[in-house]
């Protein structure tokens, strides 16, 4: 059974045991977050689609650990004018673990 929840502005496909990084939550490491945004779900082949949220389907998840990304290099330049600029950037992170999905 899989489910496309939408969790801190992007959607995922999730399914039980698999872990996640998605944008920083606020929650605490340890806890326990319900997101009830689901837009599909998938059980043994019958696919319930919402509109635009299945109404009564949950995914829980738990807060594994708050990290940051990658860096990521920004490197803009412009030939023959001596203009050149780099900037780098890492981006907040919180892991899951996808724990249950109803």
């Amino acid at each position: 059974m899989y489910a496309i929840v939408d969790i801190a502005g992007q959607q995922f496909k999730v399914e039980a045991g698999k872990k996640i990084y998605v944008h920083r939550l606020s929650d605490e490491v340890g806890s326990t977050v319900t997101f009830d945004k689901v837009l599909l779900t998938d059980n043994d082949g019958a696919v319930t689609v919402g509109t635009p949220y299945v109404a009564g389907a949950a995914v829980k998840a738990k807060v594994l650990e708050h990290l940051k990304g990658n860096k990521v290099i920004v490197f803009k330049k412009i030939a023959h004018k001596g203009f050149d600029k780099k900037n780098g950037h890492r981006q907040y992170l919180t892991r899951l673990e996808i724990e249950s999905i109803a």
